[in-house]
């Protein structure tokens, strides 16, 4: 009885965290860049590149840039998250909760997770793959998550959604369908790098089909990078949480039989060793992510289920990510970004901050 009590509560949680874990695995093999099988940060700047929003490296004698492609994993996390929302009549539009707050700090997350070179998601890949730079991330991502949960406990609240039209809800989804035309039938309308991380894909049709799957499962699951922390430390429920192990375990086992395991701080794969700049990154993810109610895959699948607010969320990480990469605010391999990087840094903090206390509603009693 307690082993079939265990199975329903953590088995599609652990089941997911596995599946995404060999996905990100299977990806990074079949030509992701390595340690970046999966990064909703990462692949949301590429897209912000092929659209030509952002040309970091840019090199006028190929014309493009290094982060710039469509990106099929976030179209069918997207269209999986839909499809299964809409068989399971969950496709719910609902929207208008405080929608410029949340634009704004999601450009504030976007900001710090290309600092820190990477989602919540690809930290704990990184972590499986041997990164101890991650590890940093990963302190610093909790120590926001917790300043997060104590504004939560102070009444913080974007209030409450409506209910949308169809026709709302359906935009971002449909959104995802447009950019899959242009990157099968008219690549010749936006930007695909030949250098650089953008260069690096798995075939187009593989990484949509394995996405597909794990937008259904993440619908499903509710898998939140961010939730399993929060829900850890504020209700002791540690379902959420499992998913977030399983997956460094996947990716851990994965990378021990491919024999791309690497053990330390130094050479890793876009990856760069600033501790404090990792540790600051990540911070600014996890409190941002606690204010807008999941982490960056959290939104996209909740994008998918036709919520609005995440829709103009996903908008922001993508804003976000412009301002990053234009600005000279988003690191590389070689270290934190050319621009005025410290500055950024602490008007962010400043933002989340100034957002935190001005939504802190009236606690009764």
């Amino acid at each position: 009885m307690e082993k079939e009590s265990f199975l329903k509560r953590y088995g599609l949680l652990i089941a997911t965290g596995l599946v995404v874990g060999a996905a990100a695995v299977l990806l990074t093999y079949f030509g992701n860049p390595a340690n970046m099988g999966f990064c909703i940060a990462c692949f949301l700047r590429d897209i912000a590149g092929a659209l030509n929003f952002q040309r970091a490296g840019f090199d006028a004698e190929v014309g493009t840039g290094i982060v710039q492609y469509i990106r099929p994993e976030i179209i069918g996390l997207v269209l999986g998250s839909t499809v299964i929302a809409f068989l399971r009549k969950e496709f719910k539009p609902r929207g208008g909760s405080s929608p410029m707050i949340r634009f704004l700090v999601a450009v504030v997350v976007m900001i710090g997770a290309l600092v820190f070179l990477g989602c919540p998601l690809r930290m704990v890949i990184r972590i499986g793959g041997g990164d101890l730079n991650a590890v940093v991330g990963l302190v610093g991502f909790v120590v926001g998550i917790l300043v997060g949960i104590l504004v939560l406990k102070r009444g913080f609240s974007l209030r409450r959604a409506y209910q949308q039209s169809m026709t709302e809800g359906l935009i971002l989804p449909a959104s995802m369908v447009g950019l899959l035309v242009l990157a099968l039938a008219a690549p010749s309308f936006i930007i695909s790098s030949v250098s650089g991380p953008g260069s690096q894909h798995a075939p187009i049709l593989l990484a949509l089909a394995v996405a597909l799957v794990v937008g259904i499962l993440a619908q499903r699951s509710r898998l939140c990078m961010v939730g399993g922390i929060r829900d850890a430390v504020m209700f002791q429920d540690f379902r959420l949480i499992s998913a977030f192990v399983a997956i460094i375990v996947a990716v851990l086992v994965g990378n021990l039989i491919l024999g791309s395991f690497n053990l330390g701080f130094e050479g890793q794969p876009v990856a760069h060793t600033d501790g404090l700049w990792n540790f600051l990154g990540m911070a600014l993810v996890g409190w941002g992510s606690v204010l807008l109610g999941g982490c960056p895959l959290r939104q996209l699948i909740m994008a998918g289920e036709g919520n609005t607010d995440s829709a103009v969320t996903v908008t922001g990480y993508v804003v976000g990510a412009a301002v990053a990469h234009n600005f000279g605010l988003a690191s590389s391999a070689t270290g934190i970004g050319t621009g005025p990087v410290a500055l950024a840094v602490v008007v962010c903090f400043v933002i989340l901050a100034v957002v935190s206390v001005a939504n802190m509603q009236k606690l009764e009693g």
